[in-house]
């Protein structure tokens, strides 16, 4: 038999009655005879009840001290469930990220993971127990609390599967796994069984919230099979059963791997786009919009400028929305009079729609099959932005659902096995 991960999101944590139920599912693979390693999210709204106190304190609350805090919801989660797991007669035993330890960065509130020390962990499964390490935190150097930020509990589980040279890491969510787009926008929407680390990694930072980008960039370095599958099926479920299901997550030479142009339609509603009308053409002019932007710590996402006319051109790129106004007044107070700009344009109500698939390496005719589904159903394309196997284009945010279905029907996607 083998090591396995498994993860518990927030939701699959959310009563006790559901941690009984997880404590059950562990159970059924240790006692198949697997090394298991278990890592657990706080209590479904736990974390955003924690942090909500220390804002009602204080507003701007200090990072070391909000680690220190929402720190403990992933520990209390984590003593429940080892001591399910010892009602049900399976040895267990939970440790905190900085008991392990899983070293970070010393960015609270958003820590980078830098090592972790197995040797604790593998003493622990040697021994015949289960091990429950909690997630979304470590330990800087200076020994202070750290937590990885929203999602971080994924990240946490698929490092300690590199660490520990786990044969599979398994995410248990509350949705049965990867799907072509959201299903709640095309009901059609199809239940990938297999998709790879370079396609799962573009749907997550395109808008894809099943997994965290930070976990699938971990996973795909270190080539971890990561399994994301539902926690809410029957816990006692045959092992057999629940190892085929799910969306699995792996290598683009695995011979699992489906034979798609595209695999999934991607959205995100929470774009901005800004245009400075008039800049001068010339060499570094692009810095010299962006360099203030990229120092006031907001990300730039797609980037166009036109071709020069008498001189001067057009200079447009997107941000998420949360940074627009943010933006707006670098732009106003210290870019355009920098830069002299004539004028500066913007708008919120904008989003992202994006194909996705390694099969567009190898095939032609792809982008323009996009664009032709947009203009048929009267969608007008603001920008577009390219890469080996993604095509985005920015649109009206009022036409995305409709974008996001005649692009979901047009690449077949709702078939068996999507169309060329």
């Amino acid at each position: 038999m083998s090591l396995i991960v498994h993860k518990y999101g927030g939701t699959s944590m959310g009563s006790i009655e559901r941690i009984k139920n997880v404590a059950r599912r562990v159970a059924k693979w240790h006692e198949a005879g697997h090394q298991v390693v278990v890592v657990p999210s706080a209590m479904s709204g736990e974390t955003n009840r924690l942090l909500g106190l220390a804002r009602e304190i204080s507003p701007n609350g200090d990072g070391r001290e909000l680690d220190m805090l929402a720190a403990t919801g992933e520990q209390a989660s984590s003593a429940l469930l080892a001591l399910a797991l010892q009602s049900l007669g399976v040895q267990a035993r939970s440790y905190t990220g900085w008991q392990v330890p899983v070293r970070t960065d010393s960015s609270y509130t958003k820590a980078r993971i830098t090592s972790i020390d197995d040797q604790r962990i593998r003493a622990e499964l040697d021994a015949g127990r289960v091990v429950v390490v909690t997630g979304f935190q470590g330990v800087d150097d200076d020994g202070h609390i750290t937590t990885l930020g929203r999602g971080g509990s994924d990240t946490s589980a698929v490092a300690v599967a590199a660490a520990l040279g786990a044969r599979e890491c398994l995410i248990y969510t509350d949705v049965d796994g990867v799907y072509t787009t959201d299903p709640r926008v095309v009901p059609e929407a199809r239940r990938l069984s297999v998709i790879s680390f370079e396609e799962m990694l573009e749907m997550a930072s395109l808008g894809s919230k099943v997994l965290q980008i930070r976990s699938v960039e971990f996973a795909g370095k270190y080539r971890i099979p990561v399994r994301v599958l539902s926690s809410l099926t029957d816990p006692l479920i045959p092992l057999d059963e629940e190892m085929r299901s799910g969306t699995l997550i792996t290598f683009e030479d695995d011979e699992k791997m489906e034979a798609a142009v595209v695999s999934g339609i991607a959205f995100s509603r929470d774009e901005a786009k800004i245009t400075l009308l008039g800049v001068p053409d010339k060499p570094g002019i692009a810095y010299s919009i962006l360099g203030p932007v990229a120092e006031r710590n907001i990300d730039v996402d797609m980037i166009v400028q036109n071709q020069s006319v008498q001189g001067t051109t057009d200079f447009s790129f997107t941000v998420h929305r949360n940074e627009y106004n943010r933006a707006l007044d670098v732009l106003n107070n210290v870019v355009k009079p920098a830069v002299g700009a004539r004028e500066i344009v913007s708008d919120d109500k904008v989003c992202k729609v994006s194909i996705v698939g390694i099969g567009m390496r190898s095939h032609v005719g792809v982008a323009s099959l996009m664009f032709r589904t947009l203009s048929e159903e009267g969608i007008n394309i603001q920008m577009i932005s390219t890469s080996e196997i993604k095509t985005s284009v920015l649109i009206d945010d009022k036409y995305m659902e409709l974008a996001v279905r005649a692009l979901h029907k047009a690449f077949g996607l709702d078939q068996t096995q999507a169309a060329a």
